[in-house]
C-alpha cells in the first residue's frame, strides 16, 4: 500500500485551486491511489460551519483542514486539500503537523482573477461592497518556498497538472506514468467543459 501524503493548494480565489485539484484528483485515481478531496468552501459549509472571516476564524478553518488531511495522509490516503489559506504561518504549521506535504501556489495577477471571477466578487470587493475579502482588502501571504508555483494566468491547465504531477512522481509519493492521464477524447471532453467554464 502507498504511504499517504497531502497535497496542498493555496492561492487567490478563482486561482485555479479547485480545477487542478480535480484534475489532479482524477490522474491519481488512475494511478491506483486512495483520495479525497477537501475544498475550503465545501469544508466551510460543514465542518468549519459557523466561523466568519476574521484571522481567527480563517486560521481555525485552515487548521481543521490540515487536521483532517493529516488523519488521511497517515491512513494511507491522498489528501487533496484546495483552500485560500492566506496565511503562511498556518500553512507551514500543517505541513509541520502532517510531513508529507507538498505546497502548491496558484500564482495569478489580480486583473486576471477579475476578468475570469464568475460570481463579479473582486469587483465587489473593490468597491468597498465585500469586506474582508482575501487580495483585496484582506491579506495574502504567498508562499516562500512551495514545492509547486503555477502561473494560472498565463500556463493552461494541463501544464500546471504536469507539473503538480511530476513532482509528486519525483518525491517517490506516486507511481510514475503518463502525466496527462487521459485519452485524447477525455481530453477534449475536459477542455471543452473548462472553456465553458472560462479557465482556458
Amino acid at each position: 500500500m502507498a504511504k499517504g501524503f497531502t497535497l496542498w493548494f493555496t492561492g487567490l480565489p478563482a486561482s485555479g485551486k479547485s480545477t487542478l485539484a480535480t484534475r489532479v484528483r482524477d490522474i491519481l485515481l488512475e494511478r491506483g491511489l486512495r483520495v479525497e478531496v477537501l475544498d475550503g468552501d465545501v469544508v466551510r459549509q460543514n465542518l468549519s460551519k459557523g466561523l466568519g472571516y476574521s484571522k481567527e476564524d480563517r486560521d481555525t478553518h485552515i487548521r481543521r483542514i490540515g487536521f483532517v488531511c493529516h488523519l488521511l495522509s497517515r491512513n494511507e490516503v491522498a489528501a487533496i486539500a484546495a483552500a485560500i489559506s492566506p496565511y503562511r504561518e498556518i500553512r507551514d504549521e500543517n505541513r509541520k503537523l502532517i510531513g508529507r506535504f507538498v505546497e502548491v501556489y496558484c500564482k495569478c495577477d489580480l486583473e486576471t482573477l477579475r476578468q475570469r471571477d464568475p460570481k463579479g466578487l473582486y469587483e465587489k470587493a473593490l468597491r468597498g461592497e465585500i469586506s474582508n475579502f482575501t487580495g483585496v482588502s484582506d491579506p495574502y501571504e504567498p508562499p516562500s518556498a512551495a514545492e509547486v508555483v503555477c502561473d494560472t494566468a498565463v500556463e493552461d491547465v494541463n501544464t500546471s497538472v504536469g507539473k503538480i504531477i511530476r513532482k509528486l512522481e519525483e518525491l517517490g509519493y506516486i507511481p510514475a506514468g503518463d502525466a496527462r492521464g487521459y485519452t485524447d477524447e477525455e481530453e477534449e471532453s475536459i477542455t471543452q467543459r473548462l472553456r465553458e467554464l472560462g479557465y482556458v
